[in-house]
């Protein structure tokens, strides 16, 4: 039996009858993550010379096996992507620019000085932290902002806005935070010695290639069958096999390194605790500036959630690619999305809650909203 979210949370939130919402896989995305890194770890037991035999054939450095699972958790992700949306962006250019300061200016900031203060003796974590940070959210923030009632054509357009940035702000801000930015903390703490190409090269393999395709798959196949069937019959078929490029790429990761992790669970919480800080901090920040600057409710949740979530597939594949599978930024890009699912359903919450608190004109229009709680999800207003 499903809880009233009024009393659940004592938010003030009247529920009514319960609704289909998130679905299974979606919901347990944690659950899945935790039973892939399980099973890699068993299977490196089981097969110590796995290493050996997935090195046998590199993409970039990286094992062919592994590269065919980072590439295919990317595709159906960008290709849910609307490009077509772009064409709006010049007629909201602040409620965009205000994107683009929110994405790629505090961000990475926010999440570089986290990372430092956390994680000052870990310079592996701390880098995969950064590399999370710059990677900006391109696919589940639509759907956070659509269980928090937001403007869907909005969150749209940033995600597309979002998707073609990385392409060229990805390596260079990644030069700068993993290169430049550590000589700023002192001699001691000497920076990286990364290249812009290093980076450059998994982002255009990894993010370059799925993104060509996925906006190849979109652009061909929306005009012949129509954006009803893409949306409503490709994408609810294609775009759950990203979960299993992702858990697949997980299994060898863990079977390669599990033993070295289960044996450090205490570097996993504190790669876990900066992450859940960064969300709060970048989500509040977004949501009181974009109301400060006059922006209704539809458009602060979804500037606020594409601000707060991250592109975890990208920071894995990148991580991968530059430092290795059993490196320590790799670690903390696996730990991304098991913290950042429920911190984000956690948020939408939140936002619903400010949306009464803060905008009664729009929390009065009375459209429901669908949440993901429960069993069987709950209807509000």
């Amino acid at each position: 039996m499903s809880v009233p979210f009024e009393r659940a949370t004592g938010f003030g939130v009247a529920a009514v009858e319960p609704t289909p919402r998130l679905s299974v896989i979606d919901r347990f995305l944690p659950l899945w993550i935790v039973a892939a890194m399980a099973l890699g770890v068993g299977l490196g037991r089981a097969f110590p010379g796995i290493g050996d035999a997935l090195d046998r054939v590199t993409v970039a450095g990286v094992s062919l096996p592994i590269a065919a699972g980072l590439l295919w958790m990317m595709y159906p992700v960008l290709a849910k992507v609307r490009y077509e949306s772009l064409g709006r962006f010049r007629a909201q250019g602040r409620l965009f620019a205000a994107s683009i300061v929110f994405n790629w200016v505090l961000g990475p900031v926010v999440m570089s000085a986290l990372a430092w203060a956390f994680l000052p003796d870990q310079p592996a974590y701390r880098n995969g932290l950064i590399l999370i940070g710059l990677a900006r959210c391109i696919a589940m923030v639509l759907i956070w902002n659509m269980l928090a009632r937001g403007d869907g054509d909005t969150a749209a357009v940033l995600v597309a806005l979002n998707s073609v940035f990385q392409i060229v702000m990805y390596s260079l801000l990644g030069w700068l935070f993993l290169t430049v930015v550590p000589g700023w903390f002192g001699a001691e703490r000497t920076a990286l010695d990364v290249s812009v190409w290093e980076i450059a090269r998994s982002v255009l393999i990894f993010l370059g290639i799925p993104l060509a395709a996925g906006a190849l798959t979109r652009l061909t196949l929306v005009p012949r069958r129509g954006a009803d069937w893409y949306d409503n019959v490709l994408m609810p078929r294609l775009g759950p096999t990203a979960l299993l490029g992702l858990l697949y790429t997980i299994v060898l990761m863990f079977s390669l390194q599990g033993d070295r992790i289960v044996e450090l669970p205490l570097d996993v919480l504190r790669i876990a605790l900066p992450l859940l800080i960064y969300f709060g901090v970048m989500f509040f920040l977004a949501f009181v500036i974009s109301k400060r600057l006059g922006f209704g409710y539809p458009e602060t949740a979804a500037l606020s959630f594409t601000a707060a979530g991250n592109n975890f597939e990208l920071a894995i594949a990148v991580s991968i690619g530059v430092f290795g599978i059993t490196s320590g930024e790799a670690l903390a890009g696996v730990v991304g999305p098991l913290i950042e699912v429920p911190a984000l359903i956690a948020l939408v919450y939140v936002s619903l809650w400010l949306r009464r608190r803060l905008f009664p004109e729009d929390a009065a229009s009375g459209v429901p909203i669908v949440l993901p709680t429960g069993t069987t999800g709950q209807r509000l207003t």
